[in-house]
C-alpha cells in the first residue's frame, strides 16, 4: 500500500486545444454533431490534472482516474480554442480531488470534479495483468 502523499491543495495546470475534426462528437462516436465531444473535454481536463502533479509524486507512483463529475454546458465548433484548467482542491489520503473547467472564447464550456488516486505503478500493473 502506498502511504499518503505529501501533496498540497492549490496545485494547478492549464492546457489548451484548438478543436479539429478529430475532436468532435462525430469522430469520437459520442454523438452526431460536429462540435467538441464530451469525451475529448474529459481527456483535456484529465491531462490538466496529471500536469498539475508533475514533479510532485514519489518515484514509482502515478495517478489513475477514479471518478468524474462533468457538466458539458456549451458547444465549441471546429476551429475554436478551448482552455482547460485543473486545480487540486482536496487531498484525502491517496485520493486527489480536482476542480476542473474548460472555457472557450465565448465562456464556460464545461465544469466539474475529477478524482484521481495515487498508485504504486508496479502493483497497479500487476493487478491489470
Amino acid at each position: 500500500m502506498v502511504s499518503p502523499v505529501p501533496l498540497h491543495t492549490g496545485l494547478s495546470a492549464v492546457v489548451e486545444l484548438t478543436v479539429t475534426e478529430d475532436d468532435t462528437a462525430l469522430a469520437l462516436r459520442s454523438g452526431d454533431v460536429p462540435v467538441l465531444a464530451t469525451p475529448r473535454i474529459l481527456a483535456l481536463v484529465e491531462e490538466a490534472s496529471v500536469l498539475a502533479l508533475e514533479g510532485q509524486l514519489d518515484e514509482g507512483t502515478s495517478t489513475v482516474g477514479m471518478r468524474v463529475q462533468l457538466e458539458h454546458i456549451a458547444p465549441t465548433a471546429v476551429g475554436g480554442v478551448v482552455t482547460a484548467e485543473s486545480t487540486l482542491e482536496k487531498v484525502e489520503g491517496r485520493r486527489l480531488v480536482f476542480h476542473v473547467s474548460a472555457r472557450d472564447e465565448r465562456g464556460l464550456v464545461a465544469a466539474g470534479k475529477v478524482t484521481r488516486v495515487v498508485v504504486d505503478v508496479e502493483r497497479f500493473l500487476d493487478k491489470a495483468r
